[in-house]
C-alpha cells in the first residue's frame, strides 16, 4: 500500500521554507509512468518555482528572513525617513536643495560567504 506525503498546512507560527514549498509542489505535479520513472512537465515544473518564490517574496516582505539554499538570503530592510535640507554638489559646487525621504521598507539580498570568495578568486574571471 502506498501512502501520499501528508500536507503540511502552514500557520502564521510557522517560518517558511522554499525548500519544502518545492517538495510540496513537485509531489503535487508528479505523475507515474507504467515503467515506474517519475515524470514532470517542464510548464508544471516552471509553475510551482515562480509561486514558491512569490510566497518566499511575500513572506520576506511581511519581516520574515527567506533562505534559498546555496544562493543567499532575502529579507526586509527598514529604511529611515530623511528630512529635507541643503547639500552640495560635489562635482560643481554649488548649493542644492535635498528632498525629503518618507520611511520605507526595501528588499535586501545577501550573498553567502562561499559565493563571494568565488567572485573574489581572480581565475574565475
Amino acid at each position: 500500500m502506498i501512502k501520499k506525503a501528508a500536507k503540511k498546512k502552514q500557520t502564521s507560527t510557522q517560518k517558511f521554507s522554499f525548500v519544502d514549498e518545492v517538495l510540496e509542489g513537485v509531489l503535487n505535479i508528479a505523475e507515474t509512468a507504467r515503467d515506474g520513472s517519475v515524470r514532470i512537465k517542464k510548464t508544471d515544473l516552471k509553475k510551482v518555482l515562480e509561486s514558491a518564490f512569490e510566497k518566499a517574496a511575500v513572506n520576506a516582505a511581511g519581516g520574515e528572513r527567506i533562505r534559498f539554499p546555496v544562493i543567499g538570503i532575502l529579507s526586509r530592510k527598514d529604511v529611515a525617513a530623511r528630512k529635507a535640507g541643503k547639500g552640495i554638489n560635489r562635482f560643481t559646487g554649488e548649493e542644492i536643495m535635498v528632498s525629503a525621504r518618507p520611511a520605507s521598507k526595501k528588499p535586501k539580498w545577501s550573498f553567502p560567504k562561499a559565493t563571494k570568495e568565488i567572485f573574489s578568486l581572480k581565475k574565475n574571471w
